[in-house]
């Protein structure tokens, strides 16, 4: 059930009408999330600038969305878990693959063990030890890939929280014998290109 409602560009406030229009004229229009976040223009800020900041990430597009995928099935946000599985089969995964992340694993140890550092993140961050920073810096993976984790995790927590509080859910699968409307144009809610 919807608690907060999406607010068109001339309804919202202060800076969010900027964006939302700026975002608009770019895209052709916005998901229902971001037009939902425009009650704050303070929270679409941050999180347009949090986005565009993920962009740059160095973690591999298909890694960055087994981390999105184990982050949401832990939140419980079925819109972003159905998101991201939508860009993780765009990106290459498998079923395996998401089904696999969606647990917070991967058959690879070295990505197995990023999700699961990310999932810490997510749900334990305070127990993490120099042992477990050395444990993933020997699987490989930079201090600028720990780092960005953070970045990911926060944003996914960012989205599917806020999806959750608004009430905002995938819409109701189409009785049988009827196809489904087709999916909405790429927007700005489009997972990050390496997030």
């Amino acid at each position: 059930m919807r608690r907060l409602t999406a607010l068109d560009p001339d309804e919202a406030p202060g800076k969010s009408r900027e964006l939302l229009t700026d975002l608009v004229e770019r895209h052709g229009s916005v998901g229902e999330m971001v037009a939902t976040m425009a009650h704050s223009p303070a929270l679409l800020e941050g999180y347009l600038g949090l986005t565009r900041a993920m962009k740059r990430s160095k973690i591999p597009r298909p890694l960055s969305e087994k981390i999105s995928l184990a982050a949401q099935e832990w939140i419980g946000c079925e819109m972003c878990r159905q998101a991201h599985a939508q860009a993780a089969r765009k990106a290459g995964l498998s079923e395996q693959d998401i089904a696999l992340a969606r647990q917070g694993t991967a058959t690879d140890a070295r990505e197995a063990a990023l999700i699961g550092a990310a999932l810490r993140v997510l749900t334990e961050p305070a127990s993490f030890s120099d042992e477990d920073v050395a444990e993933l810096r020997a699987h490989g993976w930079s201090d600028r890939v720990l780092a960005e984790i953070v970045g990911l995790v926060a944003l996914n927590l960012m989205t599917g929280a806020f999806n959750l509080l608004a009430g905002i859910e995938p819409a109701p699968d189409p009785p049988a014998g009827i196809e489904a409307a087709p999916d909405p144009p790429a927007g700005i809610e489009a997972a990050p290109d390496a997030s």
